[in-house]
């Protein structure tokens, strides 16, 4: 059973910077799409970053390219996703998620980023930026 612990959110002042941690456990095979995922109240659920385990390039939306990363520890099986110059707008409950065994990749190899691709979801972490 894949599950998927986060850590590192919190609050801070307008371009301050934050790295949120995504440790995945209980897979069996090694290529999949994980990243984050984001809500706001009374707002959608974004997918903010996301990447293929397997290669290929990953998935920011327009709202934080540039200014968010996300990398990945292969050895610990961790997802990170560092966050700078952040902005009042960014502040939401932020969400581990994984498509696990599989994923859907767009042209360039890039994952989708459709939350109904996502089966496993971590507890979520607040960010508030003020």
């Amino acid at each position: 059973h894949v599950q998927l612990v986060e850590s590192g959110g919190g609050s801070v002042q307008t371009g301050e910077s934050l790295r949120l941690s995504c440790k995945v456990s209980g897979y069996k095979f090694n290529n999949y799409c994980v990243g984050w995922f984001r809500q706001a109240p009374g707002k959608e659920r974004e997918g903010v970053a996301l990447l293929n385990t397997g290669g290929g390039r990953p998935h920011y939306s327009d709202a934080v390219k540039g200014r968010f990363a996300i990398s990945r520890d292969d050895a610990n099986n961790t997802q990170y996703l560092q966050m700078n110059s952040l902005k009042p707008e960014d502040s939401a409950m932020y969400y581990c998620a994984a498509a696990y065994p599989k994923c859907t990749m767009l042209g360039g190899g890039v994952p989708r980023a459709l939350s109904d691709d996502y089966n496993y979801w971590g507890q979520g972490t607040q960010v508030t930026v003020s």
